[in-house]
């Protein structure tokens, strides 16, 4: 009775083990597949898609036009590392010194105030995961972090999350930002227009409704001021 009891159990571990594995080659075969193809969708934008289509009806639509990476202003590029990610050119994926000082910054105000997530990690979140915040979550978006690191240059992995993050409710991209706030291309943003949409990535819906917060305006400042101390993906 107890060889079979314990029969069963390496039996559902093994299968739990497999079923593990078949999951994370699915992730890999995903991002192979993005090193030299355009996602149509991520998981974020589909989840969001429904809660639009739930409010709006099926009509609704997201907002995005996929533009190569040299067709999006230097600026923005800049922008974006040195709001969210500045030592992205020099990291494997992970920057322990930003997560330590999160940690800090959050039990100093007793609530989560900030993330320390990298670009690569944002990345890997939007492309394959949902928004729930559990430890597997976390611990499956290392994983999914560490193959995006080894398997794309960080030209690519900027280039997807240029064209893949929120800018708005239904906005998504560098171009359909761009469209959306300065009815211009994402080629033609300038150091200040950058600036301002890198102030607003953490939180696009809310700030989309307020766009003369004086919250935005000064995060813009400081992050235009430190835009040209960041090295770009060739």
């Amino acid at each position: 009775m107890l060889k079979t009891i314990w029969r069963w159990i390496w039996r559902a571990f093994a299968l739990a083990v497999a079923l593990v594995l078949l999951v994370q080659l699915w992730f890999f075969l995903h991002v192979w597949w993005y090193v030299g193809h355009n996602p149509s969708r991520t998981a974020f934008m589909e989840q969001r898609l429904a809660v639009l289509q739930e409010k709006m009806g099926d009509d609704a639509e997201l907002k995005q036009k996929w533009v190569p990476y040299e067709k999006i202003s230097i600026h923005l590029k800049r922008a974006l590392i040195a709001a969210e990610d500045s030592k992205f050119l020099e990291h494997e994926g992970f920057d322990i010194e930003g997560i330590e000082k999160a940690l800090k910054k959050n039990e100093k105000k007793g609530k989560v105030v900030a993330g320390g997530s990298t670009i690569s990690q944002q990345l890997a979140k939007n492309l394959f995961l949902s928004g729930e915040r559990s430890y597997i979550r976390k611990g499956q978006e290392a994983v999914i972090t560490l193959m995006l690191e080894k398997m794309m240059p960080k030209r690519r992995i900027l280039e997807i999350y240029l064209n893949v993050i929120e800018w708005g409710d239904g906005v998504y991209g560098a171009e359909a930002a761009a469209r959306r706030y300065y009815k211009t291309s994402a080629a033609n943003l300038g150091p200040a227009q950058a600036a301002r949409l890198a102030a607003i990535v953490p939180r696009p819906r809310y700030f989309e409704k307020r766009p003369n917060s004086p919250y935005i305006a000064r995060h813009a400042a400081t992050i235009e001021a430190r835009m040209y101390q960041v090295a770009v993906p060739k």
